[in-house]
């Protein structure tokens, strides 16, 4: 990881210690530099993770559980047909499952900070918040399999894609792109808790009202009314609704466009809380 990050930079000016600015008065967290590095510290992510296989079992068995559970307990009773039910209940299922597997961000970057692991970053000609970044860029390799088991089990046991491959495939990137926007909410956690089990408790505080605080399991119109109001707030609702229509069909609109405007919302507010909080914590 070092050996990479400092010849990027062994043909360019002499840098003035970790602040990241060169001797010649020229910023050293241009963009392009920014991606750069961020890229090589998500390299470095995605080899923790190759190298600890187990640290996917929560992605690829959790998933499976859930469907498990909810469509073979549930789903007679609620529908009256086992595979209606898991047409309805799996993009929710996708929706919920890469959530909880954004948790494992805050959760490694706690661990990274209390081990002094980003001290040695700090004396790195690097920006700020390239660690961050390459944090959470790295761990996106799990929602990636997350949603891969989850679509191959669902198949297995009788689920099918309603619209086509074009849609399924805006839906997966949809439900990523939402969840890397909440992983920084808990990259916050992460880097202002002490203890990597307080992140992991404090983030599925936040995460269960959220993901069954939904339309997951019923529809909309059979809850109580005041949690019906919670839902038409709820972000992860309007995800759900937008994975539904995109896999199972119907008009997607409204709940997509929901959808992204939360995702690039939840980043604008909490992206820069996170870098700020990691300058006062390292």
């Amino acid at each position: 990881m070092t050996t990479t990050i400092e010849r990027d930079h062994g043909a360019g000016p002499t840098t003035n210690g970790p602040t990241g600015a060169t001797l010649t008065g020229q910023p050293a967290t241009r963009p392009f530099r920014l991606a750069r590095h961020s890229f090589a510290l998500a390299r470095r992510s995605l080899i923790k993770t190759i190298r600890t296989p187990e640290q996917l079992l929560d992605v690829t068995l959790q998933p499976v559980m859930f469907v498990v559970i909810f469509v073979y307990l549930l789903g007679g009773a609620i529908q009256g047909s086992q595979v209606g039910y898991l047409t309805f209940l799996l993009p929710a299922i996708m929706v919920q499952s890469v959530m909880f597997a954004s948790v494992a961000t805050g959760f490694s970057l706690n661990t990274d900070v209390k081990k002094g692991v980003f001290d040695r970053f700090r004396s790195l000609p690097i920006a700020r918040s390239a660690p961050l970044i390459g944090s959470v860029v790295g761990d996106m390799v799990r929602f990636v399999v997350s949603i891969v088991v989850l679509l191959g089990f669902g198949y297995a046991i009788g689920y099918r894609i309603g619209t086509d491959p074009l849609h399924a495939l805006a839906a997966c990137l949809l439900v990523i792109f939402f969840a890397s926007s909440i992983t920084w909410i808990f990259v916050i956690l992460g880097v202002v808790m002490r203890e990597p089990g307080a992140v992991q408790g404090t983030a599925f505080l936040l995460l269960f009202p959220l993901t069954f605080g939904t339309n997951m399991m019923v529809p909309t119109d059979t809850l109580p009314g005041w949690l019906q109001a919670w839902v038409h707030v709820n972000p992860v609702a309007s995800v759900m609704d937008a994975a539904r229509a995109l896999l199972n069909g119907g008009p997607v609109g409204d709940s997509v466009t929901k959808s992204l405007l939360w995702s690039v919302g939840i980043i604008v507010v909490f992206a820069p809380l996170a870098v700020r909080f990691y300058r006062r914590r390292v």
